[in-house]
């Protein structure tokens, strides 16, 4: 062992600062090593367990989806791990956890998980069906956010879709109460959006979008809060452009965005409550030739990026400053060696006048810690390969059955079918 304790041992509650005097080694830190060493009979090993906050500062280092399995170890530990004070400090500390699967919709409601560390995308899968909560109109995932997904009812509409937030992790869900009371079935709404960010708060908004009564060219905020459980208005109505696209807003720095297609765009500041300016959109002059658009947030950034042409394996990722002061170009991708080593890319059209066209779209962006290792998900005919955009690089990632492609053609998914699956053990 690296530390000695007291003389005589002492169970006293100031245990951590003395033991912090000695160099623990990262494996005596490991619950799984304490446990080990429990059932041994050290006596070291028992009065670090019976300190219950040193064990909770131990217990915080680990990932979510381990902290879940070590509820088994002891009844203490399910006490300490399922409380919600443990639960906000986890959620806090992991603010920014490493991506580790992504969920794709195959349907609205059918999905498929997909761990990016490859393997069997059953294993570690955290949920085979959205069957969370007994909704008879059926569920489909309209966002991902923090490590919780905004979810709703897809048969229904108006007053009578139900929204819900949850958490994959644990498998624990809230159901938003509807929207506006009853004033909500003579209105529209335009979109739903969850804003998270476990480094600010533990509590979480769901900003809507809707129509307003009184007229029919403007707009309402309305913000529910997981802290008051209840929706509010926000503001006076607003006016936007007529082809803004409110049911994909992405959440970033503590707003949240929506663009058009024309270029347009628009940042709600979720804190103060107001709308802000944003960059125009770094769009090509060439836009009529446009076939593939992909804007999301990973690890704190906001990207945006277009393809032009259909035999253009080449294009440039956009980010944005935290300042809003404009756009810069964080890669240059090239994905030239992946059309040469998959010719199934190479499609014709019907018509044998036309040339051919690469058949690729971009699923997600994965933003790593270190930089160099940050990777995007490319999805090809049956396939879906992993592209580090550091040493531009690429592996197979996932072959996706051949039961599974039947009726969709060569591609079945596009970048607003993929939603980031972080572990959390963020409270709904």
């Amino acid at each position: 062992m690296l530390f000695t304790l007291p003389c005589p041992p002492s169970r006293r509650r100031d245990i951590w600062p003395d033991l912090t005097t000695h160099r623990l080694s990262p494996a005596e830190l490991r619950p799984t090593h304490l446990l080990e060493m429990k059932l041994q009979g050290n006596s070291a090993a028992e009065i670090i367990a019976g300190n219950e906050d040193l064990v909770s500062e131990i217990l915080l280092l680990l990932p979510a989806r381990s902290l879940l399995r070590f509820k088994c170890v002891s009844k203490r530990w399910l006490a300490i791990i399922s409380g919600p004070h443990f639960s906000r400090r986890h959620a806090r500390l992991h603010a920014r956890p490493r991506v580790s699967g992504v969920v794709l919709r195959r349907t609205p409601s059918e999905h498929q998980f997909l761990p990016l560390g490859g393997g069997d995308p059953l294993s570690g899968c955290p949920f085979e069906c959205l069957d969370f909560v007994p909704d008879p109109a059926g569920l489909k995932i309209l966002q991902s956010c923090g490590g919780l997904l905004l979810c709703c009812s897809f048969r229904k509409i108006g007053c009578q879709r139900n929204y819900y937030v949850f958490n994959p992790t644990t498998r624990r869900f809230a159901t938003l109460p509807q929207l506006g009371g009853a004033s909500s079935c003579a209105t529209t709404v335009y979109g739903v959006s969850l804003a998270f960010d476990p480094s600010e708060s533990s509590h979480y908004d769901v900003v809507c979008v809707r129509s307003t009564v009184e007229s029919a060219y403007h707009y309402q905020i309305e913000i529910y809060s997981s802290r008051d459980r209840g929706w509010r208005l926000s503001g006076s109505p607003f006016d936007a452009p007529f082809d803004m696209v409110f049911d994909n807003g992405v959440f970033w720095n503590g707003g949240v965005h929506w663009i058009s297609p024309t270029g347009a765009s628009l940042c709600f500041d979720v804190k103060k409550e107001q709308f802000g300016r944003m960059p125009r959109l770094p769009i090509s002059e060439n836009r009529g030739c446009r076939r593939f658009r992909y804007f999301g947030e990973s690890r704190g950034h906001l990207h945006f990026f277009e393809i032009y042409g259909s035999r253009t394996a080449q294009f440039k990722i956009f980010e944005l400053e935290k300042d809003y002061s404009g756009w810069f170009v964080k890669y240059h991708v090239e994905l030239d060696s992946i059309v040469s080593a998959f010719p199934e890319v190479v499609r014709d059209y019907m018509d044998p006048g036309y040339m051919n066209y690469y058949a690729f779209v971009m699923l997600h962006l994965v933003r790593e810690e270190n930089d160099e290792e940050s990777s995007l998900l490319v999805h090809l005919p049956g396939k879906i390969l992993t592209y580090n955009v550091g040493d531009k690089t690429f592996r197979k990632l996932y072959e996706i059955p051949a039961d599974q492609s039947k009726g969709y053609g060569s591609l079945q998914y596009g970048w607003l079918d993929a939603y980031e699956f972080i572990e959390t053990l963020a409270l709904v």
